[in-house]
């Protein structure tokens, strides 16, 4: 062998004194007497091992005593030639071993290839699902990083997200959101930095380019960004090999940009030193490049739906906010009331979700349907914006307008009877009447005017909107009696018939029909609900806003609808709305109900077959009320 020139480039070496050892780049040859494998197998046995590992076969010089020559080559023996074979002969057995072994080690790099393809796309599509389904900005950023780390086998990274409207990118800032680290621990705060040439991930982000860099202390000369070193010499720790890579919108927008830092050889070790970096860190290499490019893509897509998302949820959350206030402006003595509502009728609800007992053992409320129950409750009075504001605010059972014309005329008929007074006193003092007389007529004057400051202090008392004793329908009928004259001679009264009605209302401060047009605003907040597109999350807003004054026996309005037509939201509602209207101390027509009195009411109110008496039971002892007041566990910030 070492005369033929064939076998040059080969390395020929002698392991035993009965082995033959033949390498060719990093695969194995051993030849070996048949008797070695019959008598003394110890000797191959570190060969054995190589062939096991695909990197060496065996060929036996003459064939062994085992008569299973099938079961010879299953344990290793790749070919069997004769001792005394010639040069050509062992030429053509090596030739046929190596290449063997060449076409095996193709075929397994081929195989690992394709295994590692087939889980790189499967990871990929993974991610995909994992991003698209992720909406929420805080969740979804550092899942975007975890992914991109895990894909790549780096111990750090970052994400910056773009913030501002200019269109010039030099003209907004980064955003540094989050950050995570397999080797230490430590507690990231977020700052923003200027998008410019003067960082790296500011470079990224101007030129929407990929950056992949070995060692980030060791920048190529002439490289516009520099490498901040201050969170290394704060952390202890060593940045190297750098891969930062920019996320854009599906209109080629930069919204973000993904830094990677320090690539490992074994992903699962920690780098706890300088050495541990010098030895376990690598650079960023293609197929990592490729594979976060990739990543990149989708999370820039994720990335702009979930700031979509959010910026149409803060727009959404605007118009309910806009229209609370507006409903509150044209009613100021109910300021805070949907508000309260909403925070009793969600947390309600969250306690019939956690029932595991009881007609609403089955009963549970989704993240969703909460919000749906949320925003129904802050809306539930939306339609007092089709009542007239002067019935809204009606505190009296006049108007300020009515009583001031009251006001006006008793005024009017006092001067006038103090004119008809003095002029007659005139004539009588002319032609000489006695003094009896002229007292006389000056007794009818003050009775005159004792009458109509009665009759002005009855209106002002029968004004007030308390529960009228059956005396005061009397008086206050009598008032439509009285009368006074104008300076044409013509004869009015001095209340009006409707006057006198509104005066005469037993309870409350409204008339029948400016009851009926309030309680209308239950089909106007449904009807106007109705015209807004809520999409399928929130389609039934209007049914459970519009129900909430419907009753369980019927006595409800607008639809009078009974028992299980009524939503179970709508129900819960009903409850928060009377518990919060008698509570309440923010109306000026009447004092704040205490709550145990309160309670009291619901009851009544259960007996009367109007109430739901589970849910009044679960809200009676939940303490739900215990929310507002701070004294128990705060409605839930989720929904804000």
């Amino acid at each position: 062998m070492a005369a033929d020139g064939r076998f040059v480039a080969d390395v020929v070496t002698r392991p035993h004194q009965r082995l033959l050892m033949i390498r060719r780049g990093d695969h194995f040859v051993t030849l070996a007497p048949s008797e070695v494998w019959d008598e003394e197998p110890a000797l191959l046995r570190p060969h054995l091992e190589k062939v096991a590992e695909g990197e060496a076969v065996l060929i036996l010089l003459d064939r062994p005593k085992e008569p299973d020559l099938g079961a010879i080559l299953e344990r290793g023996v790749f070919s069997i030639i004769a001792r005394d074979a010639d040069v050509d002969a062992l030429f053509v057995a090596l030739r046929g071993a190596f290449e063997y072994l060449s076409t095996k080690t193709r075929a397994e790099s081929r195989g690992k290839w394709l295994q590692r393809y087939r889980y790189e796309l499967g990871e990929l599509i993974e991610i995909a699902r994992a991003l698209t389904t992720e909406r929420d900005l805080d969740k979804l950023l550092p899942l975007i990083l975890e992914k991109s780390r895990f894909i790549t086998g780096a111990d750090a990274g970052s994400i910056y997200v773009v913030e501002g409207d200019d269109p010039d990118p030099s003209r907004r800032t980064l955003r540094f959101k989050t950050s995570q680290n397999d080797s230490i621990a430590y507690e990231s705060k977020e700052f923003t930095l200027p998008i410019s040439n003067r960082s790296i991930t500011g470079f990224v982000a101007l030129t929407k380019q990929t950056v992949n860099i070995a060692d980030v202390y060791e920048l190529p000369p002439g490289t516009p960004y520099q490498f901040d070193r201050s969170f290394d010499q704060r952390m202890q720790y060593r940045s190297q090999s750098m891969l930062v890579s920019p996320m854009v919108s599906a209109q080629g927008e930069i919204i973000g940009v993904l830094q990677l830092i320090n690539k490992k050889r074994e992903p699962k070790l920690k780098l706890a030193s300088p050495d541990d970096v010098e030895r376990l860190v690598v650079a960023f290499d293609d197929r990592s490049e490729e594979l976060l490019g990739t990543l990149a893509a989708q999370a820039g897509i994720a990335l702009e739906n979930a700031i979509l998302y959010a910026e149409i949820n803060r727009i959404f959350a605007g118009f309910v906010t806009a229209s609370v206030e507006a409903i509150e402006q044209r009613d100021p003595t109910t300021s805070g009331h949907s508000r309260r509502v909403a925070n009793l009728t969600v947390g309600l609800a969250e306690v019939v979700s956690g029932e595991m007992a009881g007609p609403y053992r089955e009963a549970s409320f989704s993240l969703n349907e909460l919000r749906e129950i949320e925003i129904a409750s802050l809306l539930h009075d939306f339609g007092k914006i089709g009542v007239r504001e002067e019935v809204l605010t009606k505190a009296k059972k006049l108007f300020d307008h009515q009583l001031a014309t009251i006001r006006q005329r008793i005024d009017f008929a006092t001067k006038a009877h103090e004119v008809d007074v003095l002029e007659r006193r005139c004539r009588m003092i002319e032609r000489g009447a006695p003094k009896e007389e002229l007292q006389a007529l000056d007794d009818e004057l003050h009775k005159r005017r004792a009458e109509l400051e009665a009759a002005w202090q009855a209106i002002l008392a029968a004004n007030e909107p308390t529960v009228l004793k059956s005396g005061d329908f009397h008086q206050i009928e009598s008032l439509s009696r009285e009368t006074y004259v104008d300076v044409a001679g013509n004869v009015h009264p001095l209340v009006t018939t409707a006057e006198v009605a509104s005066l005469s209302v037993p309870r409350g401060s409204l008339t029948p029909a400016e009851y009926d047009e309030i309680r209308s605003h239950v089909v106007h907040t449904r009807s106007f609900l109705s015209q807004i597109p809520w999409g399928r999350a929130f389609r039934r807003i209007p049914l459970i806003a519009g129900c909430h004054h419907e009753k369980l026996n019927g006595a409800g309005y607008p639809a009078r609808l009974k028992g299980e037509e009524i939503p179970l939201q709508s129900k819960m509602m009903a409850i928060s709305d009377i518990f919060d209207a008698l509570t309440a101390s923010d109306r000026p027509y009447k004092k704040a109900v205490p709550v145990d009195r309160a309670l009291d009411i619901l009851g009544y109110e259960v007996k009367d077959g109007a109430l739901d008496g589970e849910l009044v039971r679960l809200f009676r002892e939940a303490k739900v009320w215990t929310r507002l007041m701070g004294e128990g566990p705060p409605i839930s910030m989720r929904f804000r």
